[in-house]
């Protein structure tokens, strides 16, 4: 059974940080590209930055460069998303998504979603 599981939301002041989690199980994570996307209330689902399968990333959002890291460890199916310095405008349900081979900005091109993580960033 193909799985990927957020984890590590929660409540964060601003300027804190919080390291997400997306563990991947049921499919050879290698093979695939990981995204993590972030749908906020009332707003569309957007890309936030993506992994390739060999470890190169790509933002998708330039307000999270210098802040958000993205990593992947293979060997234990997981991929990170480091995020610092948030910010209140941050708050939102925080998606993984993996695409066979290449990343895309567009969720829709995903073929496995995760149920997501909330963040929500507040003094």
């Amino acid at each position: 059974q193909v799985q990927l599981v957020e984890s590590g939301g929660g409540l964060v002041q601003p300027g804190g940080s919080l390291r997400l989690f997306c563990a991947a199980s049921g499919f050879t994570l290698n093979d695939y590209a990981i995204g993590w996307f972030r749908q906020a209330p009332g707003k569309e689902r957007e890309g936030v930055l993506c992994i390739a399968r060999r470890g190169s990333s790509t933002y998708y959002t330039d307000s999270v460069k210098g802040r958000f890291t993205i990593s992947r460890d293979n060997a234990k199916n997981t991929v990170y998303l480091q995020m610092n310095n948030l910010k209140p405008e941050e708050t939102a349900v925080y998606y993984c998504a993996a695409r066979y081979m290449l990343c895309s900005y567009s969720y829709t091109d995903s073929d496995y979603w995760g149920q997501g993580t909330q963040v929500t960033v507040s003094s």
